[in-house]
């Protein structure tokens, strides 16, 4: 057995170099979307299988033989699994699972294709008339073949790479124009304002020196200065120069994503005809020219809000727009491709026109797009489509992270998984025979973790070796049973097998890092009968091993938002590169623009909240009576909120309130926010840390002020104080990690809410006399003045304390 390679003559330097199987992704996709689950090898029975097969082969089979040919200035390269060239036989070697499965159409075609790719390139490299090709489908449960084969003269497989090449070649000329023109409209590329706003020049100049010094940027820039447009910019000015394939423009909340959308859409209309600097790095004088910039702008949505029939399941035969998707996507991909945006609408009207599916073609679009929107998951989940593109491709990305303080709560719910004893016993019994002997054991091992104590809650530093066990056997006998029957196709089923999958996934990565990053707990609840229902969780705590290994694969990354300190803590949460660059923006708002008043006579502790009520009201409604207007207050709890409301309507009925609901959809949330009309008068109650203590824009007077009655820190539970625990011992600051800096994080981001321009004027109450103690005040707005506030004990006070971690919580 030997490895070849079949070296061509130099040639001409090629315009473009692709891989075989991008050419035939490209050129050979047919016939349907199809994405009923099929149980497929993992990447290492692929490799096992691969051997397996080869190895069962004669003496002087070829493995892995490496071609490559040119047409037209177009290189294609790759590797064939194997030649015989006794039998002049080329074979491509694909696994599978399950001697049932059937292959679906569309990838067969690509099968074929690749297959005839490589019998041309084979025939050109040693010069044969014809030769036989052979897709071998390996099972790896049943360890056999299953083979296609048919002769094809060197004629017919030339015939078919030239035309492939053809078709690509088409795509990739225009592709390249647009490259081109992209760069070239991007070095001229005026910033579209005329001048920066206070602040956001210096924003834009850290971000510009991040991307071309490839490095990562933790920026706090102040609410309003326009950071989306302010961060947008740089990097497209930087994207010529760095050779910068993409930007990734990342945000948790719709709003921002809309944004950002907006940014994009000034900079693509702007004439290039103003001379512009931001800084000395990036100087240049325009010249004129009246087209706009040629830019490609994406809007990525989740599943469930792109669906048009969510009724129906993913494929052919149940789906019309996944019936012939493949073989109408190449027109739904040109019409695209003219689109200057793709949002959500633009998307859906292409998607219409064509009849395929609106979701899957905006995913097709991630390779032709230079500017991508979309949320966190996309590139820092386990499976974030953007990042394993970015690798596969090697693309060189600029990522942006909107409202970066965000992703310390988002990157530990990606890498945290739960299972529940209850969800399971339904999935149980519904099963079918062949998985009763598993499930019964890994129930079994369920109801011992429940009877294992008295505990409502309890932790590990790792997951129970024979849990895990269990559950691992489970999964391959459910692997085994849809291999057998894949035309049977059970939803609830299929969920059990992929949330037990990833909850698999990270317990062994528990297991590899000595339980540093995340822990196992065991959540017991008594059932209404008998027993109790024990809710087992990896939960992470430190998502920084999980994200680091993101931002190394992106060329610069610059995250921002208002709340960024102390930039430490940040740094340690997201596991930040070692020479990632920090920078405070300076905030364009003066202290006389917002008074700032610390009712140091409440005490919003849980123990003293009864008692606090009438004095928030009477405050509430002093301030209301001083300065009639619009006014947000919020509050630690839906209780809280509701019990302070209801005294407010009660003593002054002259007031109108509107207050935030449990589980509130979008359109009840743009209600309530619409109740805060221009010249209006009235106070809307939120919870802080909910959807509008922060991404809330109401500018002048639609909202003059604000009343913060807590200071936001978690909740001392359980969960809170083992997280406590593991920040002390890998930071030594376990109180400020798990409670301080989290808390007055969401206070500010509430705050931030009354001040959005220059010409703005309001008040914030923070209402709490733990607001006075110098630990917190520190990590207030440098900017913010405290006023004396007016009513009792307006004096410093009781304000001195010990010690940080003697701080009472909320």
């Amino acid at each position: 057995m030997s490895t070849t390679s079949c070296p061509l003559t130099p040639e001409t330097t090629p315009r473009y170099v692709v891989a075989v199987r991008t050419l035939c992704e490209f050129t050979a996709k047919a016939g349907d979307l199809d994405l009923r689950f099929t149980p497929s090898p993992t990447a290492q029975e692929g490799v096992a299988g691969h051997g397996v097969v080869t190895g069962r082969r004669g003496p002087g089979y070829e493995t892995e033989v490496s071609l490559s040919g040119m047409f037209d200035g177009l290189r294609v390269r790759g590797r064939a699994d194997g030649y015989d060239p006794a039998a002049n036989r080329l074979e491509e070697i694909k696994t599978v699972r399950g001697e049932a499965v059937e292959v679906p159409d569309n990838h067969r075609a690509l099968h074929w294709a690749q297959a005839k790719i490589y019998g041309w390139l084979l025939c050109e490299a040693r010069g044969l008339a014809d030769i036989e090709i052979a897709i071998v489908y390996f099972d790896i449960l049943s360890q056999r073949e299953r083979t296609l084969q048919e002769r094809f003269d060197a004629a017919t497989l030339r015939a078919f790479f030239e035309d492939s090449c053809r078709r690509f070649l088409r795509w990739a000329e225009r592709e390249n124009a647009h490259r081109q023109a992209r760069d070239a409209g991007l070095v001229a590329l005026a910033f579209p304002h005329g001048d920066f706003r206070p602040g956001q020049r210096t924003l834009a100049e850290s971000v510009y020196k991040a991307n071309v010094s490839a490095r990562t940027l933790l920026a706090q820039a102040p609410t309003g200065i326009g950071k989306s447009i302010g961060t947008v910019f740089p990097v497209l000015k930087a994207m010529p120069s760095q050779r910068i394939d993409k930007l990734f423009f990342l945000s948790a909340r719709s709003t921002g994503r809309a944004v950002a959308l907006q940014a994009t859409a000034h900079l693509r209309d702007v004439r290039h005809d103003i001379r512009h600097d931001i800084g000395p790095d990036i100087r240049h004088d325009a010249p004129g020219d009246d087209r706009p910039a040629p830019l490609r702008v994406l809007e990525l949505m989740a599943r469930d809000k792109s669906c048009e029939h969510p009724s129906l399941a993913c494929h052919g035969e149940s789906c019309p727009l996944a019936r012939g998707f493949y073989d109408r996507l190449p027109a739904a991909r040109e019409a695209a491709s003219t689109a200057p945006v793709l949002d959500r609408e633009s998307v859906r009207a292409i998607a219409r026109a064509h009849d395929v599916c609106p979701y899957y073609l905006a995913q097709e679009m991630i390779r032709w797009s230079d500017v991508v929107v979309a949320d966190y998951n996309y590139f820092f989940d386990r499976s974030a489509m953007l990042y394993a593109l970015t690798a596969l491709n090697d693309w060189r990305v600029s990522v942006l992270v909107d409202e970066a303080h965000n992703l310390v709560e988002r990157g530990r719910a990606m890498y945290t998984a739960t299972l529940d004893h209850l969800s399971f016993r339904a999935v149980r019994q519904s099963a079918p025979g062949m998985l009763a002997r598993p499930m019964d054991r890994l129930n079994r091992q369920w109801r011992a973790l429940a009877k294992g104590s008295d505990a409502a809650y309890e932790t590990h530093d790792t997951a129970p070796t024979v849990f895990v066990d269990a559950l691992a056997q489970l999964c391959g006998a459910i692997v085994e049973f849809m291999s057998a029957n894949p035309g049977q196709h059970d939803a609830t089923l299929e969920r059990f097998y992929f949330d037990a999958l990833h909850f698999l996934r990270l317990a062994e990565q528990m297991s590899e890092h000595g339980g540093k990053h995340s822990l196992f707990d065991i959540t017991r609840t008594p059932r209404l009968r008998s027993g109790v229902n024990a809710q087992l969780c990896i939960r992470n705590l430190l998502p920084a091993p999980f994200l680091r290994p993101r931002f190394a694969g992106a060329h610069s990354t610059s995250l921002f938002s208002a709340t960024l300190q102390p930039e430490r803590y940040y740094a340690d949460m997201l596991g930040l590169p070692a020479t990632t660059a920090w920078v405070e923006v300076p905030s364009p708002f003066h202290a006389e623009q917002l008074r700032v008043h610390i009712a140091r006579h409440i005490s919003t502790l849980y123990t003293q909240r009864q008692q606090s009520l009438p004095a928030i009201v009477e405050l509430m409604a002093g301030q209301y009576a001083a300065r009639p207007g619009n006014y947000l207050a919020f509050f630690s709890s839906h209780d809280y909120l509701q019990q302070a409301a209801a005294m407010l309507a009660a003593q002054h009925p002259d007031i109108p309130i509107w207050c935030q609901a449990r589980g509130m959809d979008e359109a009840s949330q743009a209600a309530f926010l619409d109740a805060f009309v221009p010249g209006g008068c009235g106070i809307g109650f939120a919870v802080l840390g909910g959807v509008f203590s922060e991404g809330v824009d109401l500018p002048g007077d639609r909202l003059i002020g604000a009343f913060v009655a807590t200071l936001g820190l978690p909740q001392i539970n359980p969960v809170n104080e083992q997280l406590r625990a593991r920040m002390e011992s890998g930071f030594g600051l376990g109180y400020a990690y798990a409670y301080l800096y989290p808390g007055l994080r969401k206070v500010v981001q509430a705050a931030g809410r009354v001040i959005r321009t220059r010409q703005d004027r309001g008040v914030v109450w923070l209402i709490d006399d733990r607001f006075g103690r110098t630990e917190v005040r520190a990590l207030l707005p440098a900017w913010w003045e405290i006023s004396p506030a007016p009513g009792p004990s307006t004096g410093q006070s009781g304000t001195s304390m010990a010690g940080i971690d003697n701080f009472p919580a909320n």
